[in-house]
């Protein structure tokens, strides 16, 4: 059996968990997870670990950056910011004109770039007081979620026909594409809501690798050497291999995010456990 990453490109109108579940029958194999989730009416990139081992690293990618093909409907709100919800049409204000492609380029340019506040919206999996907000809003409860920092790399138009925008995002983890949609809709005064949304990247890793979740193989399944190949690295001794293997620290320092690898494969997480101490927090 292969420890490491599988790439999913999940369909629409399964959750995240649906796709693992079909992963795990399909191998078979009862150890697997993914890195990120999808919402079910979304499509794309689902990168999965397959294995014991390669669930012990997933914590070292949650940084990931992620990139989004989103299709965005001008012209109507939705209560979860996607087509998911009730939708309602909003009625422009008086004198206001369809802005040309120039100006919502700039406009998202000057407003959406960088490090931005983001609200995520009600209809989410953050929890509040303990609870699932989504639970909350489906139940009519009143949600108030803070604006949280994210990064929004680089968000450009790839198609324009008002009602209908295709944007291409680049994006830092934890961000809501939803929330961009209706934050775009409303600063044009028309509102807006996210009709459409397919992953295309996470990392360095492309959907056109991916596969659908009843055609994973264990042929498909990317090496945990090979996924682990860009971080410090530590070579042991065949004695220090032996003292993490018994729970043992070893003597010297390393950096954060260290793999420690003993005859070409990676054997275990390192942290810095004290001065010239080295403490092996997960033996893979």
């Amino acid at each position: 059996m292969r420890h490491g990453f599988l790439l999913i490109d999940k369909p629409a109108g399964i959750t995240s968990h649906d796709a693992v579940a079909m992963v795990r029958r399909t191998l078979p194999e009862t150890h697997a997870g993914h890195l990120g989730t999808l919402d079910p009416a979304a499509t794309g990139l689902l990168v999965m670990g397959v294995g014991r081992k390669a669930l012990k690293v997933i914590e070292l990618f949650n940084g990931l950056s992620k990139e989004y093909e989103a299709g965005v409907r001008f012209g109507a709100v939705s209560t979860t910011y996607d087509g998911e919800g009730v939708i309602e049409e909003v009625k422009p204000p008086g004198g206001w004109t369809v802005p040309q492609q120039v100006i919502l380029q700039r406009t998202i340019a000057d407003r959406f770039i960088g490090k931005i506040d983001q609200v995520p919206p009600s209809y989410s999996a953050i929890k509040v007081g303990g609870e699932r907000a989504y639970r909350k809003a489906r139940q009519g409860r009143s949600v108030e979620l803070a604006a949280r920092q994210v990064e929004i790399i680089s968000c450009t138009i790839l198609s324009y026909a008002y009602p209908d925008l295709v944007l291409d995002v680049t994006c830092g983890s934890g961000t809501y594409i939803r929330s961009l949609a209706h934050d775009l809709g409303r600063l044009l005064r028309c509102g807006g809501y996210l009709k459409s949304l397919r992953r295309t990247k996470v990392g360095r890793w492309s959907v056109t690798d991916a596969v659908p979740p009843d055609k994973a193989a264990w042929a498909r399944v990317i090496p945990l050497k090979e996924v682990l190949r860009g971080f410090p690295r530590r070579e042991l001794t065949s004695q220090e291999f032996k003292a993490l293997g018994y729970g043992q620290d070893i003597a010297g320092t390393t950096a954060p995010g260290t793999i420690a690898w003993h005859e070409e494969l990676p054997v275990a997480l390192l942290e810095q456990k004290g001065e010239g101490v080295i403490h092996a927090r997960k033996m893979l």
